[in-house]
C-alpha cells in the first residue's frame, strides 16, 4: 500500500513539474499561463433592459401618430387671414391703450410765472382768431360749419379737403366726383348720367368714405332718392341731379373746378414774437407741454426707440451711428423757440416748427429790422454758424429750445444804430418786457 502512494506521488510530480524536470531537483515556480484567447477578446454586449425597450417602442408610437405636414387649402388660408386680421386688430387696440394711458396721466400743473411762452398757438385763416393747439382742430370745423350758411358748396369743399387726412384717397375721390359731373356736361339729355346708384362699388369705395361729400352733392343739385330698378325686387337709393340744377350747367361745371383745385383749412402757427430787455437769463428757458406733448403715433414709436435703446447700450457704436441717433431723436419734437440776442443785447423771441427751414428764422429777424438790407449772420450755439439755409431746426439742434447771436458788419451796424437808435422797429420795443 505505501509503494502504491509512492508510485502514485511520482506520477503526479511528473505530471506537473513540466519539460525538462528532473524528478530529483525541486520543482521550479509554475510559469503563468497564457492567456487564452476568448478571455482576451472584448466580452458581448449586453441587450437592452425591458425599461428602455417600453421607452423607444413609446416613442416610436408617439412619431407614428403626429400628423404629416400637409399643402394648404382654401380654408387654411381664411383661417390665416382671420388670424392676421385679428392680430391688426389687438395691435389697433393697443394703440387705444396706449392712447388710454396718455389721457388718463394726471395733468402737469404749469405756473404762467415762470414759462417763457404760454403755450403754442395757431392762427385761423376764416375767423382770424388766435387758439391754442389743443383747440386748434375743433375751432376751424366749427369755423367751416358757420361758413356753410353763407357758402353751402365753399363749406362741404373744404370738409372734404381739410378734414380727411389721406391725401390720395381725397385725390381719387374728388376726380371721382369730378368724373360724374363731366358725364352729365357731355350727355346732359340722358337721365342715367344724372343718377349716381350709392351702392354702386365706385362711389362706396372712393366717395362715401370721404367726409364732407354728402353735403357736396346736396350743395350743387343732387337730392337724394330711392329708387326702384329694373330686373330688381328691392328698390336702391340714388344722388339724383335737380331739373334746377340741370338748368345750370355752368355753375356745376365751376363746382366742379373749385373742389379739383381746392386746399386743406391749414392753421398758420403763431410766432408769437416777444422782444426782451438784456438779460443774464437769454439762455434760460422754460418751455410748456405743448412743446413736447406726442400724438399716438409718436407714443408708439417712442416705445420702439426705447426698446432699440436697450438692445444698442450693449454694442458699440461708431461715431455716426450717435451721431444718426442723436438726429432721430431731435426729430421727436414738433416746435422749438428760438431767440436771437443782438449786439445792443436785445432779445428777439419767436415760435417755429421743428422742422421749418433756418430761412425762416432768418426772415423772422429780417422783419424785425429797421432797415431790411441790413446784412447779418446768425450764431448757434457754440459759435455755429448758420450758413446753410435749408437745414431744417431739428437738423441743426436747435430743439426745442435754442439762443442764437446776430452779427454783421460793426461799422454799417453802428451807422445804422446811430441814425436809427435801434436794430429793432420802434413799435416792438414800444411792448418790451423783462425776462423773468
Amino acid at each position: 500500500m505505501k509503494k502504491f502512494f509512492q508510485e502514485l506521488k511520482a506520477d503526479l510530480q511528473f505530471r506537473t513539474a513540466g519539460p525538462g524536470q528532473k524528478l530529483t531537483e525541486a520543482p521550479r515556480e509554475r510559469a503563468p499561463k497564457e492567456k487564452s484567447k476568448a478571455a482576451e477578446s472584448p466580452k458581448p454586449r449586453q441587450g437592452p433592459t425591458d425599461e428602455a425597450q417600453m421607452a423607444a417602442a413609446a416613442a416610436l408610437a408617439r412619431l407614428e401618430q403626429k400628423p404629416k405636414p400637409r399643402a394648404l387649402s382654401s380654408q387654411d388660408a381664411i383661417r390665416n387671414q382671420v388670424k392676421k386680421e385679428l392680430m391688426n386688430e389687438a395691435a389697433g387696440s393697443d394703440k387705444e391703450a396706449l392712447l388710454d394711458q396718455k389721457n388718463s396721466l394726471p395733468a402737469i400743473k404749469e405756473d404762467p410765472a415762470t414759462l417763457s411762452v404760454s403755450g403754442v398757438y395757431f392762427i385761423c385763416p376764416l375767423t382770424g382768431s388766435c387758439v391754442r393747439k389743443d383747440k386748434k382742430e375743433a375751432h376751424i370745423r366749427e369755423a367751416i360749419q358757420q361758413h356753410a350758411s353763407q357758402d353751402p358748396v365753399g363749406a362741404s369743399i373744404m370738409e372734404i379737403h381739410t378734414f380727411n387726412r389721406d391725401r390720395e384717397k381725397v385725390k381719387l375721390g374728388v376726380e371721382t366726383i369730378a368724373k360724374y359731373i363731366d358725364n352729365i356736361h357731355l350727355h346732359s339729355e340722358e337721365e342715367k348720367y344724372r343718377k349716381i346708384k350709392l351702392q354702386n362699388k365706385v362711389f362706396q369705395e372712393r366717395i362715401h368714405p370721404l367726409e364732407g361729400a354728402d353735403r357736396f352733392f346736396e350743395a350743387v343739385g343732387f337730392e337724394k332718392m330711392t329708387l326702384s330698378v329694373p330686373g330688381q325686387e328691392d328698390p336702391e337709393d340714388f344722388y339724383v341731379l335737380k331739373e334746377e340744377a340741370l338748368e345750370k350747367l355752368d355753375d356745376l361745371k365751376e363746382y366742379k373746378e373749385q373742389l379739383l383745385n381746392a386746399e386743406p383749412v391749414r392753421a398758420q402757427l403763431d410766432r408769437q414774437l416777444c422782444v426782451f430787455k438784456p438779460s443774464p437769463r437769454a439762455s434760460h428757458f422754460e418751455l410748456p407741454s405743448d412743446f413736447f406733448n406726442l400724438t399716438t403715433e409718436e407714443l408708439m414709436r417712442e416705445r420702439r426707440l426705447r426698446a432699440e435703446a436697450v438692445e444698442k447700450a450693449s454694442m458699440l457704436r461708431t461715431k455716426a451711428m450717435r451721431e444718426k441717433e442723436g438726429q432721430r431723436e431731435m426729430k421727436k419734437y414738433n416746435y422749438t423757440l428760438l431767440r436771437v440776442r443782438f449786439p445792443d443785447g436785445y432779445i428777439l423771441q419767436g415760435t417755429f416748427f421743428a422742422r421749418e427751414p433756418v430761412s425762416a428764422l432768418y426772415q423772422f429777424v429780417q422783419e424785425a429790422l429797421q432797415v431790411d438790407w441790413l446784412p447779418f449772420e446768425l450764431l448757434g450755439p457754440g459759435a455755429q454758424k448758420l450758413t446753410d439755409e435749408n437745414l431744417a431746426f431739428n437738423e441743426c439742434g436747435l430743439v426745442p429750445s435754442a439762443l442764437l447771436t446776430l452779427t454783421g458788419d460793426e461799422d454799417i451796424m453802428a451807422d445804422v444804430k446811430e441814425q436809427m437808435g435801434c436794430l429793432l422797429k420802434p413799435e416792438l420795443l414800444s411792448d418790451i418786457q423783462i425776462l423773468s
